[in-house]
């Protein structure tokens, strides 16, 4: 494996850059890919920046989002480049399943691929690797990679700032997750110093609901929420119907499986979506109530202690019942 010593040296003249992320971008995902994206177009490279799928419509106002190419719509384009490519930044997956339909182009290409990412257990198809399981989020790492690894903090700009502000206030939770550290209180307050007009991005990401998704939520509150006490668990159990009733698009779910988490002596949280052609979950927990290896193991996914993700071929409930059956498997530690 090559070493980020090496990986500046390469970055000191022109190359053709691909930066992705993965599919169903969040704002650490986005935010991260972005702030990347003007700095090394900043240094001179010929950058792409390609996401395997569309996404949420509240991170439209991100500085330099219109570069973004999906590679669903662009597919031929976007194979083109990734061949071509000297350089693949791959960041916010370590397994490149995660990329979906870019799988097979980013395996086959020749170029450098440099994972930048702060998930467990990376599959290990990089050249080059950052990464850090212990990262709030990986526009901390993009932020570590500038300041110290290619000594550029002077270079980052507020458009930057902003990006890795995003990425870091949405994967911490607006910093209430425990892997809010004082490093990385360190780190946003320093990209406020930057330009990152913290309160304005807040309202961006925050602020920004439709009618129909605050109906949504309300019915989700009212007639898909399911506690089930003698396990400390509850869960939001959503039908196709829910979603084309209401118009969800993607992001309209986000943060839905927080309220059942909110609930007092709930430990563990799982929203379960009916998409057609597969049940995605997303499960929150507190303490040491290990979603990743829930997921990991039941449901073909992974992610964070706290917070993971994964996804069932079976029905939506046959998904739920499934669930519903393992919680005996972790009943000590969800009431204990």
């Amino acid at each position: 494996m090559l070493t980020l010593t090496e990986l500046r040296g390469e970055l000191a003249t022109p190359k053709q850059i691909v930066v992705t992320t993965h599919y169903k971008p969040d704002g650490d995902a986005l935010g991260s890919s972005l702030a990347l994206f003007h700095w090394l177009r900043a240094k001179g490279h010929a950058v792409s920046l390609i996401v395997p799928s569309d996404y949420p419509a509240f991170l439209n106002w991100l500085p330099g989002q219109e570069v973004i190419q999906v590679f669903t719509q662009q597919q031929e384009a976007a194979n083109k480049l990734i061949q071509q490519a000297n350089i693949i930044f791959c960041l916010d997956f370590n397994g490149l399943a995660r990329i979906h339909t870019m799988e097979h182009a980013v395996r086959e290409a020749k170029g450098t691929k440099v994972m930048i990412d702060h998930h467990l257990e990376p599959e290990g198809f990089d050249d080059i690797r950052l990464w850090d399981p212990t990262a709030a989020a990986t526009a901390q790492l993009i932020f570590e990679f500038l300041a110290n690894h290619m000594d550029a903090r002077d270079m980052i700009t507020s458009d930057m700032a902003t990006c890795m502000y995003t990425g870091i206030m949405t994967d911490t939770g607006s910093f209430r997750f425990r892997s809010t550290t004082a490093a990385v209180h360190l780190i946003t307050a320093d990209l406020i110093t930057l330009g990152a007009e913290n309160w304005k991005i807040h309202d961006f990401i925050y602020n920004s609901s439709t009618e129909s998704r605050l109906k949504f939520i309300g019915h989700c509150l009212l007639n898909r929420l399911e506690v089930l006490p003698e396990y400390n668990t509850a869960l939001f159990t959503i039908t196709r119907e829910d979603l084309q009733k209401f118009s969800i698009t993607t992001g309209d779910t986000e943060g839905l499986v927080n309220y059942a988490l909110s609930i007092v002596n709930i430990r563990l949280a799982g929203l379960f979506v009916d998409r057609t052609d597969l049940v995605k979950l997303s499960l929150r927990s507190i303490e040491n109530i290990p979603c990743n290896e829930i997921c990991r193991e039941y449901f073909n996914g992974g992610g964070h202690l706290n917070a993971a993700g994964g996804f069932s071929s079976e029905s939506l409930h046959a998904t739920v019942e499934k669930f519903k059956g393992i919680l005996p498997n972790y009943k000590q530690q969800l009431t204990t």
